[in-house]
């Protein structure tokens, strides 16, 4: 990719286009046992044998949040003339904002894209009026779990069924991550 800072614009009619043919799947190596209120870091690790995992994004998930009305917002993080990842916000039913989707394409990591997303969401959920954010991760997608807590997220919620109806042997534990912006 590039050295050059992201460029973050709201999604446009090529948003297709870019979604489709972007890499948004990721190693896991392991899975992770997280603990309230303990760095990510001391979190034990439980190794596995290493795959990727596609998270089968679709366009048309989010679509409506591209008209001005819907109550959220897709952006869109550009490096020189290449789209590399989006975010997709909305106002919760708990009033604060939900990352509904955070995607990078593998290519682009690494180069703050993601950290870019998240900033542009704060903004907009403070122009919103709303009091903070909340998103979800797994406990297989650690550099997630990091970036977050780098971004002054805190876990604030685990729910380790919410992906056994996908697939009963699944290992994936659902975790909540809030930043409130009365914590600074």
């Amino acid at each position: 990719m590039t050295d050059s800072q992201p460029c973050i614009r709201l999604a446009d009619e090529r948003f297709d286009d870019y979604v489709l043919g972007a890499d948004f799947s990721a190693q896991v190596c392991g899975y992770v046992s997280p603990v309230f209120n303990q760095p990510v870091a001391q979190w034990p690790l439980r190794t596995v044998r290493v795959y990727r995992k596609d998270y089968g994004i679709d366009p048309a998930e989010f679509a409506r949040y591209r008209q001005p009305e819907a109550g959220g917002a897709i952006f869109v993080a550009w490096l020189g003339e290449q789209a590399v990842g989006h975010v997709v916000v909305s106002r919760h039913w708990n009033n604060l904002a939900y990352v509904d989707e955070l995607a990078v394409d593998a290519l682009a990591r690494g180069q703050g894209v993601a950290k870019a997303l998240l900033d542009v969401v704060r903004f907009w959920a403070v122009k919103q009026g709303l009091p903070g954010i909340m998103l979800e991760t797994q406990n297989n997608n650690l550099p997630a779990c990091r970036l977050y807590e780098r971004c002054g997220f805190r876990l604030g919620g685990i729910d380790y069924l919410r992906y056994q109806a996908i697939d009963a042997a699944s290992h994936e534990t659902a975790l909540f991550w809030y930043t409130l912006f009365a914590d600074g």
